[in-house]
């Protein structure tokens, strides 16, 4: 049970509903609304990011998510202390694995770097990790005279202290904690290599390949090089229920369609009123709110064909899909050799209130920015200038297709009236604070305000420290929250906009 005090910037309760959500989708671990329990914790704007380790007080334990401290990344840190964890390096083996420079830590600052003795703590089997979310970084609390922390194994020098999120072993040592035989909360489908329903003529193929890395990995295939136009090969999951009220599934998959262009792809639901129903009742895909299939449907087009609709990597999971997503091909090539501070940009989208926007990829040569831009759009007259407390978050897609093992790398911000220009507001409306950027297939001017973000989101380096690139493209988010809703129980009632 949690409490969100009024305190909170806006923009860290939407980055706290985040981190609950990683939790429910990777762990058994939830969070609700305090409702008269005796044990909570109350979640503060104070002076830092802190927690206490473990419960400890009754009627409130309080965790500080104080000013800098909105990252996902620093939420799961502090919950994690409030969950049981200490600092990764404070294992009682963390002498096999890292030097403690004590002549290098600001004086007063030692007891940060304290072992916990084997008769206080255990590492539930999980291996030192490196990667941990619950690891100082090399400099932490340094005096100015060099490292405090130095990796036995030089190559995690430079990785202890990452800030994108759970690791791998942290979400496993999390689970061995409080005994979680598998993750309950959130229906995952994962497939690699079968399916448990196959309906097709002749045209469905299963085939192995040899995957980026040189290692055997399968895929589903269908041709579509011979039959007849309108021949079908469907590919049918094994039925699943929801495990939350509110109905929020995404499903993520990766597909290539090597035959021709009228060839195509579909994807249905087909629903059940019980166990007896055998047959169901399909429709294209949407929200799912009973006992369901998922089918991939691959229909032969008019025209000649010689090759097919390939799927992999497929993943339904509880909560939100982004609302926009960019792909580079061959990113590491368009980084290097593009012109200096030159933009990719994503294709125009409507938020659910109807404003209009599009972001950026902006390419340096060995590191990038992300940034936003409001666009004007159909529904500009009805709307309310300026859009203020509308959450935006970029993301950094880890293509790893085990979603335990994903890390991705995300950066939020709430639109507000100090973000300014010029005396104007970046989020006024673009047809009167903004400038002409592109036509549409209309051929009328769409207009654009300025570009908000970071200029430095990543580096090529840093992107080679998970799957950001996969078979050399790289998949950027966003996400733009209207409001900022927060679950009691299992249902979405309060909303913090």
């Amino acid at each position: 049970p949690y409490i969100l005090d009024k305190s909170l910037d806006l923009n860290a309760k939407g980055v706290i509903m985040r981190a609950y959500d990683q939790f429910r989708l990777k762990t058994c671990i939830d969070f609700k609304q305090w409702d008269a329990e005796e044990y909570y914790i109350t979640v503060q704007k104070l002076f830092g990011c802190y927690s206490y380790i473990g419960r400890v007080f009754a009627n409130g334990q309080v965790l500080s998510i104080g000013s800098g401290c909105d990252y996902i990344a620093t939420v799961e840190h502090e919950f994690l202390h409030a969950l049981g964890f200490y600092h990764e390096q404070s294992r009682y083996d963390r002498d096999d694995y890292v030097t403690i420079v004590w002549d290098n830590i600001l004086k007063g600052k030692e007891h940060n770097f304290d072992k916990v003795g084997s008769d206080q703590s255990t590492t539930h089997g999980t291996p030192y990790d490196y990667m941990s979310v619950m690891h100082y970084d090399n400099n932490a609390f340094t005096n100015g005279n060099g490292s405090t922390i130095i990796t036995k194994d030089p190559k995690f020098e430079d990785v202890i202290g990452q800030r994108m999120e759970m690791s791998y072993y942290d979400v496993q040592e999390l689970n061995n904690l409080y005994k979680c035989s598998k993750c309950f909360k959130i229906s995952i489908i994962c497939f690699d290599g079968s399916f448990p329903s196959v309906k097709s003529s002749e045209n469905f193929i299963f085939s192995t390949c040899i995957v980026i890395g040189g290692e055997i990995g399968y895929f589903m295939h269908v041709s579509t090089a011979t039959g007849q136009e309108g021949d079908t090969a469907q590919l049918e999951t094994q039925r699943m229920t929801p495990q939350r009220d509110c109905h929020i599934q995404c499903l993520q998959f990766y597909y290539y369609n090597s035959g021709n262009e009228s060839d195509t792809l579909n994807i249905w639901i087909r629903e059940f009123e019980n166990e007896l129903d055998l047959t169901g009742t399909r429709r294209l895909m949407g929200q799912i709110t009973g006992k369901a299939t998922v089918v991939f449907e691959a229909r032969k087009g008019a025209g000649r064909s010689t090759g097919g609709f390939s799927v992999d990597d497929i993943n339904l999971y509880e909560t939100e899909c982004p609302h926009l997503s960019l792909q580079i091909d061959d990113f590491q090539r368009v980084l290097n050799t593009s012109a200096l501070r030159s933009r990719i940009y994503s294709s125009r989208q409507y938020s659910s209130e109807g404003y209009a926007y599009r972001f950026a990829v902006k390419l340096s040569e060995t590191y990038f920015g992300l940034s936003v831009q409001f666009l004007s759009g159909d529904y500009d007259d009805q709307l309310e200038w300026p859009s203020l407390r509308k959450q935006i978050t970029f993301e950094m897609l880890d293509q790893n297709p085990t979603i335990q093992q994903q890390m991705a790398k995300r950066w939020s911000f709430t639109t507000n009236e100090y973000q300014v220009y010029s005396g104007k507001s970046l989020w006024d409306n673009p047809r009167v604070a903004g400038n002409q950027v592109f036509l549409d297939q209309n051929n009328l001017p769409v207009y654009g305000g300025l570009l908000y973000g970071l200029g430095n989101f990543a580096t090529l380096e840093e992107m080679k420290t998970r799957v950001f690139l996969k078979g050399g493209s790289a998949i950027f988010t966003l996400t733009f929250k209207v409001r900022i809703c927060i679950l009691q129980g299992k249902k979405y009632i309060q909303c913090a906009m």
